[in-house]
C-alpha cells in the first residue's frame, strides 16, 4: 500500500487495529501521532491530569511557568519529521527563537572564565581563545569530524536492535570506526583540545544522559556537535508548548487521549499483549506501546515471569542507572539582564564534583545549570517578574543522602551559590517556590531510582543491550521512552517512538512511517557566521 504521509491506512468504516499507549510523555505521544496517521485506533492512556510527562509545563496561580524538565530543544529535525509524517508542520504548530548566545559556562565555581557559547563560529573561536589559542584553532576540525561521526551513524540509530546479531550489520560495521569505544567523551577530546577547560565546555553535555564524560562512550561527543550545528531551541511557552501540539495533533487524526488514568498492569495470554488493565476497567488492544519509566514501571506493569531472560526485576534492581537531579522552580520578583537565558555554573574541582555524585555522596562543592526564560520569552512570568529553574545533579536513591534532612540544608547552599552570578538577595524576592528532590521523582513522577536520565548510557546498557523497542520475550508489547534504545534526550526519544513504531506497524502487515529530512541542515536553521550557513550557500 502506498499512504500518502498523514492520511489514515483505512477507512472509517474499516475494522482498524487498536492500539493502547501507555503514558502521554513525549515519546508516548510521538507514538499515538505516527500511529493514528496511519489510520489505526489509539488509545493513550495518562496517569496524570496533563500531557507531557516529565516534558510538562508547571503553571503557578500567579502565573509563572516553569518547564519540569527539559528547557531547551535540540535536533529539531526528528520532530520536524515526525510532524510531517502526519500532515503537520512543527513550526506552524510551535513556534521557537533559536538562541544565539546558546548558553553562558561560568568556569572555576564562579571564579573562572565565562564563555558565552555561539553557533557562529568564528565569534567561537574567539570564546575559545579565551581559554587557549590553540584549542581555538581546533574547533572547525572538532566539528568536521563529528559532521562525518553524525551522518556515519544516523542509520544505526535510526533502527533497532534486537540481537547481538544486529550488530555485524552492515551499517553497524560502517560506523565502527567513529565509535572508539575505548575512549571516554574527555579522551576524545583530548585529540582536539589541550586545556581541560575548553574539553569541558564540549563534554558537559555527558549531563544530558547523567554521565560523567570522564565515563560517557566517545560517540557522544555528538552531543554538543548538535548544538552548534543545529541550534538550541526555545519554543515560546517553553517545552511543554511541544507536549500540547503532538497532543492536539494526535487527536486531530483521532488518537483518544485519557488523562487521570494510570494503567495498573499490561494484560497478556501467554507472552501476547492483549491490552491493559485501567481501575479494573480491562482496555483490549492488538498492540500496547509503553511509554513510562522503564526501572518504575515494568516491574509493575509486565509479570516478571514474561520478563525473566533479560530484563526481570532481578536484572533491572541490578542495572546501572543516570545521576538524579535536586530541583528548585523559583518564582521572583524582578527582572535579571545580567543573566542568560541559560547558564551552567561548573564546579572547581568538577572531577571531584563527579566522583561524589558517582559514589553517591552529596556533591560538597555543587555544579548547577539555571533557567531564566524570560530572558527571551516574558510569557513565562508575570510582568516585572521571573521564573527561575535550578538544576543540581545530584547521585540517585542508590546514594546514601537522607533528602528528608539535607534538602532544606542544600536548599540554602544552592541560593547560595547564585551570588555568584549576580543575584545575592534572591531569598527576598522569592514570591513562588516548588522544590523536587530525587525522593519526589521516584514518588510523585514515577521514575525508578529517582534517576532523571533514566538507565546509564554506558557501552553495556546501548544498542541491543538495552530494552529493546519490540520488547524481546512478548509478542505485542513495544517500549518508547528514555529506557530503551537509541536513549535519552528529547531528540532521541522522538526517534525511538519512530523506530517501535516502524516495528509494530510491520508486524500488523502495514508499511512503517516515511519522511526523512533530504539534508542534515536546511538553510533556514543556519546562523549566520557558521558551517551550517556556509554550507547551505554553497
Amino acid at each position: 500500500m502506498n499512504i500518502p504521509l498523514g492520511r489514515p491506512a483505512f477507512d472509517d468504516s474499516a475494522n482498524r487495529p487498536h492500539v493502547v499507549v501507555i503514558g502521554a510523555g513525549p515519546g508516548g505521544l510521538a507514538a499515538a501521532m505516527l500511529l493514528a496517521a496511519r489510520g489505526l485506533r489509539v488509545t493513550v492512556l495518562e496517569r496524570d491530569g496533563v500531557v507531557g510527562g516529565r516534558s510538562r509545563t508547571l503553571t503557578t496561580e500567579g502565573g509563572y511557568r516553569f518547564d519540569l524538565g527539559p528547557t531547551f530543544f535540540l535536533y529539531p529535525r526528528i520532530l520536524e519529521e515526525v510532524f510531517a509524517a502526519c500532515g503537520a508542520s512543527l513550526r506552524e504548530e510551535v513556534p521557537m527563537l533559536r538562541l544565539d548566545p546558546q548558553y553562558r559556562l561560568v568556569f572555576g565555581g564562579g571564579n573562572g572564565p565565562v564563555i558565552d557559547a555561539t553557533p557562529d563560529v568564528a565569534r567561537m573561536e574567539a570564546e575559545i581563545a579565551k581559554l587557549s589559542l590553540e584549542d581555538a584553532r581546533n574547533l572547525r576540525p572538532f566539528l568536521a569530524n563529528n559532521r562525518r561521526k553524525l551522518e556515519a551513524f544516523r542509520p544505526v540509530l535510526e533502527r533497532g536492535f534486537a540481537s547481538a546479531a544486529d550488530l555485524l550489520a552492515p551499517d553497524m560495521l560502517r560506523a565502527l570506526p567513529h565509535l572508539r569505544p575505548h575512549l571516554s567523551v574527555d579522551a576524545e577530546l583530548k585529540r582536539y583540545f589541550r586545556d581541560p577547560r575548553t574539553r569541558l565546555l564540549f563534554s558537559f553535555q555527558t549531563k544530558y544522559l547523567g554521565m560523567s564524560p570522564f565515563r560517557c562512550p566517545s560517540l557522544f561527543t555528538i552531543l554538543s556537535f548538535l548544538e552548534y550545528e543545529h541550534g538550541v531551541f526555545h519554543p515560546l511557552g517553553g517545552c511543554g508548548a511541544v507536549s500540547g501540539a503532538m497532543a492536539k495533533v494526535a487527536q486531530r487524526l483521532g488518537a483518544q487521549l485519557r488523562l487521570n488514568a494510570p494503567v495498573e498492569r499490561v494484560v497478556f495470554q501467554g507472552k501476547r499483549a492483549t491490552g491493559v488493565e485501567v481501575a479494573g476497567e480491562f482496555v483490549p488492544a492488538d498492540a500496547v506501546v509503553m511509554n513510562a519509566d522503564f526501572a518504575h514501571a515494568a516491574p509493575k506493569l509486565i509479570p516478571d515471569s514474561v520478563r525473566r531472560r533479560r530484563w526481570s526485576d532481578k536484572h533491572i534492581a541490578k542495572a546501572r542507572y543516570s545521576c538524579s537531579t535536586f530541583m528548585l522552580y523559583l518564582g521572583v520578583e524582578g527582572r535579571f539582564p545580567q543573566l542568560a537565558h541559560h547558564t551552567v555554573l561548573l564546579a572547581g574541582d568538577y572531577q571531584r564534583n563527579l566522583r561524589e555524585i558517582e559514589t553517591g555522596l552529596l556533591p560538597a562543592e555543587p555544579s548547577f545549570y539555571l533557567h531564566n526564560p524570560v530572558a527571551n520569552d516574558p510569557s513565562m512570568a508575570p510582568e516585572g517578574h521571573s521564573s527561575l529553574y535550578l538544576l543540581v545533579p545530584v547521585a540517585n536513591l542508590r546514594g546514601v543522602t537522607d533528602w528528608s534532612r539535607t534538602a532544606p540544608l542544600f536548599r540554602a547552599e544552592a541560593l547560595r551559590r547564585l551570588a555568584s552570578l549576580g543575584i545575592p538577595d534572591i531569598e527576598s524576592r522569592i514570591r513562588y517556590e516548588r522544590m523536587v528532590t530525587p525522593v519526589d521523582w521516584r514518588d510523585e513522577f514515577a521514575v525508578g531510582y529517582g534517576a532523571t536520565f533514566n538507565l546509564s548510557h554506558d557501552l553495556g546498557q546501548m544498542l541491543n543491550f538495552r530494552p529493546g523497542n519490540r520488547f524481546r520475550d512478548t509478542d505485542g508489547l513495544y517500549l518508547v521512552g528514555g529506557g530503551t534504545h537509541p536513549g535519552s534526550g528529547l531528540p532521541v526519544i522522538y526517534e525511538g517512538a519512530r523506530i517501535s513504531t516502524d516495528l509494530l506497524l510491520q508486524d500488523l502487515g502495514l508499511p512503517r512511517n516515511g519522511t526523512r529530512l533530504p539534508d542534515l541542515t536546511t538553510p533556514d536553521e543556519a546562523v549566520p557566521g557558521s558551517l551550517a550557513e556556509k554550507e547551505s550557500v554553497a
